[in-house]
């Protein structure tokens, strides 16, 4: 499935969307659903940064050129002069299924690898999150291992899969 996906920076009109994806239990899905939740810091945020810091950020996914999601990244120091970006997305109902969540991901982890000096991207999903699983590796990422019991969501401990690219990793085609 080919979809075609922009990146932009997050603007003030998009915070209503942003909001609903961390707040509201039907856009935030079963996997990205935290209970209720202040959004007073998403607007700080956004009105100190613009969401976008040398430590991490957040970009809208436009689908036809209309706001679907977010992707976020943020850094993880592996070593004292070392870190890896680990990448997230949160998409609109309307913007599941479509193929924008994997064409998303290639374009950040293009986005991560051309603008900064990372070299290696991760991400981490529910083990039973299984189409974020296949999105992760048809952009490339592989699967790492599992992180027990290391995420607490809807009362109880939930098991995390790690997936991983490298710059030097081939990314594949968004169609494949």
């Amino acid at each position: 499935m080919s979809s075609t996906i922009t990146l932009r920076p997050v603007l003030e009109s998009d915070l209503p969307m942003l909001a609903v994806l961390r707040s509201d239990p039907v856009e935030a899905s079963d996997f990205g659903w935290y209970g209720h939740r202040d959004n007073s810091s998403l607007y700080r945020s956004f009105t100190e940064t613009g969401l976008l810091t040398p430590d991490g950020g957040s970009l809208v996914v436009l689908g036809g050129g209309v706001p679907v999601g977010v992707v976020s990244w943020h850094q993880v120091r592996t070593a004292p002069s070392s870190f890896t970006w680990n990448i997230g997305i949160a998409l609109q109902t309307s913007g599941r299924g479509h193929g924008y969540g994997t064409s998303a991901q290639r374009a950040l982890v293009e986005y991560l690898f051309a603008h900064t000096l990372a070299n290696r991207v991760e991400a981490c999903t529910e083990t039973d999150n299984l189409a974020e699983q296949r999105s992760l590796e048809k952009v490339g990422f592989q699967r790492e291992g599992v992180r027990r019991g290391c995420a607490f969501r809807d009362g109880k401990w939930r098991d995390m899969v790690v997936y991983g690219l490298v710059r030097g990793d081939a990314l594949k085609d968004a169609d494949a």
